[in-house]
C-alpha cells in the first residue's frame, strides 16, 4: 500500500492582511461607536508614545483579527473577531508601508495587551464560552489578550477580565472605581460627561495616579485656555506698568 505525504504547511502558505477581507459587509451598530474608539485612542496615544519610543504599536478600531484561515464553504472573515478596540504591543504600526487592513495572528504570533468591545445588545455575545465560536471563548482560549473589556453604556458598566494562567479572571475595581491596567499605567473606567456634544457613560483611561487622560481635542481646548490666560495675564501685567509709569509721571510733574 503507498502513502501519500501531506504536502507541509508553513506560515507562507496561509494569506496575510492584504488577502483577507477588512470588513464583514455590516454597518457600525450604533453611531456612539465612532467617536468612542476615537475617544479612547486619542486619550492614550501620548502614554503609548512614552512606552514605544520607536512607534513600534499598533491600534485597531472595529478591525479584524484573523485567529485561523476559515474554510470553504465559510466565507475568510469567519476566521476573524472584530473588537471595536484593541491595541498590540512591540508590532509595527503599517506592513510594508502599507496601513494594515486587519491584524493576522498567525502571521505576527504577538497577542493584543487589550481587546475592548461595546455591547449593544444584552451582553451575552461578548460573553459567549461555546468552544470556538463565541466570543469569549476565542478570546480566552486563541487571541489571549492580557486584558478584555465588556463595556455596556445602558448600564453605565464595563468589565473587565486579565488572563492568568489561560483563564480570564474578573478585575476588581479600585477605590476610584477605575479598573488598573499595570502593563500600561492606565485605569480604564467609566466617565459621565460630555464628548463631541453628546452627554453619555463614556469608556474612559486615566493615569495610574487617577488623572483623567484627555482626547486630542480636549488638550487642544485646554491648550486655548491656557493659552487665553496667558494673554490675559500679560495685558494685565501691562496695564499695571502703564499704571504705575502714570503715576510716576504724576508725581514727576509735581
Amino acid at each position: 500500500m503507498s502513502v501519500t505525504e501531506k504536502p507541509e504547511i508553513i506560515a507562507t502558505d496561509f494569506p496575510d492582511h492584504t488577502q483577507l477581507p477588512d470588513s464583514d459587509g455590516t454597518f457600525v451598530k450604533n453611531f456612539q461607536e465612532h467617536p468612542q474608539s476615537i475617544l479612547l485612542t486619542t486619550s492614550i496615544r501620548p502614554i503609548l508614545d512614552q512606552i514605544h519610543p520607536d512607534g513600534q504599536y499598533c491600534i485597531g478600531q472595529d478591525s479584524g483579527i484573523y485567529w485561523r484561515v476559515a474554510q470553504p464553504p465559510e466565507p475568510p472573515e469567519r476566521g476573524a473577531e472584530a473588537p471595536d478596540w484593541f491595541y498590540v504591543p512591540d508590532v509595527p504600526p503599517t506592513l510594508d508601508g502599507n496601513l494594515r487592513r486587519s491584524y493576522v495572528m498567525w502571521q505576527e504570533l504577538m497577542p493584543p495587551r487589550i481587546v475592548l468591545e461595546f455591547v449593544s445588545g444584552d451582553g451575552s455575545e461578548e460573553r459567549d464560552r461555546t468552544p470556538r465560536q463565541g466570543k469569549f471563548w476565542i478570546y480566552e482560549r486563541i487571541i489571549r489578550p492580557a486584558f478584555y473589556g465588556i463595556y455596556e453604556v445602558k448600564k453605565a458598566q464595563v468589565e473587565v477580565y486579565h488572563l492568568v494562567e489561560d483563564r480570564f479572571e474578573l478585575v476588581p475595581p479600585n477605590e476610584r472605581g477605575h479598573y488598573a491596567i499595570a502593563q500600561i499605567g492606565v485605569e480604564l473606567g467609566i466617565w459621565q460627561g460630555v464628548y463631541q456634544g453628546v452627554e453619555l457613560p463614556w469608556l474612559r483611561w486615566w493615569d495610574a495616579s487617577g488623572n483623567l487622560l484627555l482626547a486630542a481635542e480636549e488638550r487642544a481646548e485646554q491648550a486655548e485656555l491656557e493659552a487665553e490666560r496667558e494673554r490675559q495675564k500679560r495685558i494685565e501685567a501691562e496695564l499695571r506698568i502703564q499704571a504705575l509709569e502714570a503715576r510716576l509721571r504724576e508725581l514727576e510733574g509735581r
